[in-house]
């Protein structure tokens, strides 16, 4: 039993608020904890009123103690007189009666200007380093309001900032919490009372003119009366200056609003098992240190990935992230991923949980002991800020919640505009509302690029689930289908261009909106998903995902829906059928598609279909040994492209048409094609495919026997290849110059670019748009194996060549042959063939590499001769 129990008495006698209150609280068979429960008020509270250290507790505080008590008659009245006690008395505040950062409150009992201690704070250095300098800057505003969703860490914030100035405000630095129901006397009369004055008039001469600083908690809970309260305060000491946090700003003149956004998440994309990065989010730190309160052990390598993925659901909130944490006492983090992703909404407080920092001094009305004070759920939470709109603000949320991932001002015009617009024609300019989900922060900004905003998980499930109750989601989802479509085909025609890059990034930054949108449309609206998937097979080929992509395309072809689509639009499905099927071997499987496909653009007189089509049958055609054919097509499109003046096509046709001049072994002529390519794409301003033809001279030099110049054109096009940012033709031009070396006998070097060539395992290779590289297979390599295996194996079969170790280099010549199977050219298998023979002198070999040479129409060149008809006669002597 406590000494207060052993203390009891019977109510009518003490006369003191701390004898009574503990008196009633056990006459009641309560115990501080329940009484603060069933009062709605913060167990520190009764502790201190039972303590007499808060002997003047605030008007609302004693209606709710009164009430929980069941007092009535002369057992209320004299608990309220008892409550009312002396008046203050006065006296100057001393500066150093501003409670610095991190005191021990208990010390300091009698100082009339307190704050709550701070709490350590996670990811906001950066906030509090910009509101420490706005108020230690003698001309920053007087009002700051910090504004946010509940549980998004304003008063955390809020008392770091005030700790951390309260030496530059001699005056005093102090706080107060608004309670349900204040009115502008109780806010104004507990705001004086804690610069040690019973009244508004005493404060001015109080202070002297010194600065001083008031934190305004929670002004949510009335923000009229907050507003008039400031109003007045400002108008009566000018040398005051506020601090609130609140669901909105005060609205006054001059104040500075300040979004408190939430901590930072990781991407999504990345494999984060095993990663040290992860633990540099702000959001997973603030989980991790929340979970080590409830368990022993750290997330482990296989919890990681889980991790990342729900703090990104939780949207970087403070309060969802320690209520989720909170639950790893009992499940691990893929638990509570499987249970609790999905149902973030839902996540509630449970009593006496997670207790919000608890103020010493003149609270108008209840502290706030138990986080179900803000909220008991996040729904709740969110549910607060969506009232706080306009209904048209309202309707506006719910169309943007469609939006899965990042967007910009232009996507959220269209996505805005009125539904029966289905060219995107902007009805409403949609920076106001931006920034009033900001203000009330409801929406995250974050960087500088257009693709800069983001609704929280949480507000937009809300949303979502709002839009499903108002009958509106179908349409909804439909629209942003359309939305994002609009873009994708604004974008396509950047991805065959010299902002081809710039172009995948921004597909890129919306992937996620693309994948929603292709699969509502595919089943609301197939013409419109049709014409999505269509316009994304170049971004689907450089991203890899030709595979997923073709089955998209050949599904909405076959949906009876869209049999009445255009002509042309179908062609242009067709034909990216086509062009991922090449991808990964099927080419052949998809040629009559490809012919269809060109019949179609040349029917409607489509010129740039028509240039698309035939530079896709080139590449079909090779896959099926009709070279000749493949020519006709390139040179097709040279004719078209000169007829139309497309220099750009015209670059890419002298590219790929060199290809074939070193099928054939005329290297003379590839060096003439790709000087034009050089010429044409430096004055249609293509820098990538004038690197591109730089990199295929390279290989041209290496295969004409002049090795030294190879490395050393190679090795400029790899430095200007990593600067524009192509990592898949980087590879292949590295692959060259270790060709060059080892050719060359320059192993030492050779062997450093080996390293470089072997990425770790499961890196990405990305497509090569529409541009062939001379010497490099394109096509589908064997299962698993990545385009520079096969020349690994190459660098090393002639190093061992090199060296005298037949039998080595017979290993790596059949494993390089063997890597590039089912490739589109076969030069490199040619080159690999010829190492092979001359290495082991296998007829078996030579016969192979005789029908390889008849089947891809490939002639060997004199240095390769020369190689087989050496290793022949040093045999046969």
């Amino acid at each position: 039993m406590t000494p207060d129990h052993d203390r009891s008495r019977h109510p009518g006698g003490p006369t003191g608020l701390p004898e009574l209150l503990r008196g009633h609280r056990l006459a009641a068979g309560l115990t501080q904890a329940e009484l603060a429960g069933r009062a709605g008020v913060g167990i520190r509270t009764v502790r201190d009123l039972e303590r007499g250290r808060s002997s003047r507790p605030h008007r609302t505080t004693v209606e709710l103690l009164t009430g929980a008590l069941k007092l009535a008659g002369a057992a209320r009245s004299t608990f309220l007189a008892a409550a009312r006690g002396p008046a203050p008395a006065a006296g100057p505040i001393a500066p150093g009666n501003a409670v610095p950062a991190r005191v021990d409150l208990d010390r300091h009992a009698g100082t009339p200007a307190v704050l709550p201690p701070p709490v350590a704070l996670i990811g906001r250095d950066r906030d509090l380093t910009e509101l420490v300098g706005l108020f230690t800057d003698s001309h920053g505003p007087r009002l700051v309001s910090l504004v946010g969703l509940a549980g998004v860490g304003k008063t955390a914030l809020a008392l770091s900032v005030a700790h951390a100035v309260a030496g530059d405000h001699s005056g005093g630095a102090a706080g107060v919490l608004v309670g349900e129901g204040s009115d502008t006397a109780d806010v104004l009369s507990a705001s004086v009372a804690v610069f040690g004055v019973a009244r508004l008039p005493e404060l001015p001469a109080r202070l002297d003119g010194r600065p001083a600083l008031l934190l305004v908690d929670a002004a949510e809970r009335a923000p009229d009366v907050v507003a008039e309260a400031v109003h007045r305060l400002g108008a009566a000491v000018p040398s005051l200056r506020v601090l609130v946090t609140g669901r909105r700003p005060v609205g006054l003149p001059g104040e500075r609003v300040w979004p408190v956004a939430p901590l930072d998440v990781p991407p999504p994309g990345r494999e984060w098992a095993g990663s040290a990065a992860l633990a540099d989010y702000p959001a997973v730190a603030l989980f991790t240190a929340r979970l080590a309160q409830v368990r022993r052990e750290p997330p482990g390598p296989a919890e990681l990935p889980a991790l990342a993925a729900l703090v990104r659901r939780l949207g970087g909130l403070p309060l969802a992230i320690e209520l989720m944490a909170a639950r790893g006492r009992i499940l691990d983090l893929n638990e509570l991923l499987d249970r609790y992703g999905d149902r973030v909404l839902d996540l509630a407080t449970s009593p006496g949980a997670a207790e919000r920092p608890g103020w010493d001094t003149a609270e108008p009305g209840r502290p706030e002991g138990s986080r179900a004070a803000v909220a008991e759920t996040l729904r709740d939470a969110v549910a607060v800020s969506y009232r706080l709109l306009a209904p048209d603000e309202r309707a506006a949320l719910r169309r943007l919640a469609a939006f899965g991932n990042r967007w910009s001002v232009e996507l959220a015009e269209e996505m805005l505009a009125d539904a029966a617009d289905r060219d995107g024609t902007v009805v409403v300019d949609p920076v106001p509302l931006l920034d009033r989900l900001v203000e009330l922060g409801l929406l995250s900004v974050r960087g500088t690029g257009p693709f800069r905003f983001r609704l929280l998980d949480a507000v937009r499930d809300f949303a979502m689930e709002q839009a499903t109750g108002a009958g509106e989601l179908t349409a909804i989802r439909r629209r942003h289908a359309q939305v994002v479509a609009r873009l994708v085909a604004r974008t396509a025609p950047e991805l065959a261009g010299a902002d081809l890059l710039a172009a995948v990034h921004r597909l890129d930054e919306v992937s996620g909106d693309i994948s929603s949108a292709l699969a509502h449309a595919a089943v609301d609206d197939p013409l419109t998903a049709l014409r999505l998937a269509a316009a994304l097979s170049r971004w689907w080929r450089f991203r890899g995902r030709d595979v997923p992509g073709r089955q998209w395309l050949r599904r909405l072809l076959a949906d009876p829906r869209t049999a009445d689509a255009g002509p042309v639009l179908r062609a242009w499905a067709s034909l990216g059928v086509a062009r991922l099927a090449a991808e990964h071997g099927a080419g052949a499987e998809e040629l009559s598609a490809a012919w269809e496909a060109l019949a179609a653009f040349r029917e409607a007189g489509d010129v740039t279909g028509e240039l698309e089509a035939r530079t896709v049958l080139c590449a079909l055609l090779v896959t099926v040994s009709e070279h000749d054919e493949a020519r006709t097509q390139v040179e097709a499109v040279l004719a078209l492209a000169v007829r139309h003046g497309r220099v750009r096509d015209m670059a890419v046709a002298q590219n790929n048409l060199a290809w074939h001049d070193i099928r054939v072994g005329d290297l003379a002529a590839a060096r003439r094609r790709l000087a034009a390519v050089d010429r044409l794409a430096a004055q249609s301003g293509e820098q990538r495919l004038r690197l591109l033809a730089r990199a295929n001279l390279a290989e041209v030099t290496r295969l004409d026997g002049r090795y030294a110049e190879a490395v050393d054109q190679g090795r400029r096009a790899v430095a200007a290849l990593a600067d524009l940012g192509d990592p898949g033709h980087r590879r292949r031009v590295l692959g060259t110059v270790g060709l060059a070396l080892a050719r060359a006998g320059r192993s030492a070097e050779a062997a450093e670019v080996l390293a470089e060539l072997r990425p770790p395992s499961g890196s990405p290779v990305p497509g090569l748009g529409e541009v062939w590289s001379p010497g490099r297979s394109q096509g589908a390599t064997s299962p698993g194996a990545r385009p520079e295996d096969g020349i690994c194996a190459l660098v090393e079969g002639h190093l061992a060549l090199r060296r005298g170790d037949r039998e080595l280099a017979t290993e790596w010549f059949a494993a390089a042959a063997e890597a590039d199977v089912g490739g589109q050219d076969r030069r490199d298998v040619v080159e690999a063939l010829v190492g092979w023979a001359a290495s082991s002198g296998d007829r078996a070999v030579l016969d192979r590499l005789d029908r390889a040479c008849r089947q891809s129409g490939v002639r060997l060149l004199p240095h390769e001769e020369e190689l087989l008809h050496a290793s022949t006669e040093s045999r046969s002597g």
